[in-house]
């Protein structure tokens, strides 16, 4: 990163803007981004969704919009994209743009640019909460997501086992470093541990144990949930059905109480 400070605006119309971020591919971050998305607006909370992941885009399978194209409105002789509102949610995507079968072989300014685009020229209206789920890494996509505007906070996505953690920490980090000091409002373990939709009581740890807890102990950051998993999770998921992982009680829980928690962080703020 440049030595120079990083100039950040806010987004007018937004209260608060959250990012979802992990440092880690593979940790289920963009589930978590939807799945905290959908809580917030089942509390009554106006909330967006911003898929800031250019090279894997997931919104438009999560909340079952592939294939669609958004709509475009002028406004004081402007063009803004409307965003696709799903489950409560408004939702807005580069995959919306792209056929999903071609890669996105785009290099850094261009990306820079394109989420520049959807950030600014997307027609959120009033929220109370903007959500963005950010790539794996600490590349061009953060850096311009942090000179754009300046998020309230940002949740930190791992899963238990330690091979995740190290790239994790390098996005505490990055947040932290004196130049961007955006807070981190909580650490969110996925993948905690699998239940069978059978036997609901029964935990097993396959991804390992305790790395959310560790990793909130050596930081100092909340440990804000802990995310179970079960047969029938990634079926809602491929099949844009984000509402049915509300039906298992302890993701449900799970996510009530990652969404108390920052309500009470922005509400301190």
């Amino acid at each position: 990163m440049e030595n120079s400070t990083i100039q950040k605006r806010d987004l007018p119309n937004i209260k608060n803007i959250i990012i979802v971020a992990s440092g880690k591919g593979g940790v289920g971050k963009s589930t978590v981004a939807a799945g905290l998305a959908l809580s917030l607006a089942l509390e009554g909370y106006a909330t967006g969704l911003l898929d800031a992941d250019i090279y894997g885009p997931s919104a438009p399978s999560l909340f079952g919009l592939e294939s669609v194209y958004p709509d475009v409105e002028q406004i004081d002789g402007k063009s803004y994209v409307t965003p696709f509102i799903n489950f409560g949610v408004k939702v807005m995507s580069i995959g919306f743009f792209i056929d999903p079968k071609e890669a996105v072989i785009w290099r850094g300014p261009r990306a820079s640019s394109g989420l520049s685009q959807l950030l600014g020229d997307t027609n959120w209206g009033e929220l109370d909460y903007l959500i963005i789920d950010t790539p794996p890494g600490t590349g061009d996509v953060h850096i311009t997501l942090l000179q754009s505007f300046l998020p309230t906070g940002v949740i930190i996505v791992t899963t238990p086992q330690e091979m995740a953690l190290s790239d994790v920490k390098k996005a505490i980090n990055m947040y932290r470093d004196n130049q961007i000091g955006i807070p981190v409002l909580g650490v969110v373990e996925n993948m905690s541990w699998f239940s069978p939709v059978s036997h609901p009581d029964e935990k097993y740890y396959i991804f390992g144990k305790g790395g959310g807890e560790r990793l909130s102990k050596e930081y100092k950051i909340p440990l804000i949930a802990q995310i179970p998993v079960n047969e029938e999770m990634c079926a809602s998921c491929d099949k844009g059905r984000m509402n049915d992982l509300f039906l298992d009680s302890a993701i449900k829980d799970a996510f009530v109480k990652m969404t108390d928690s920052l309500v009470n962080s922005c509400n301190k703020s």
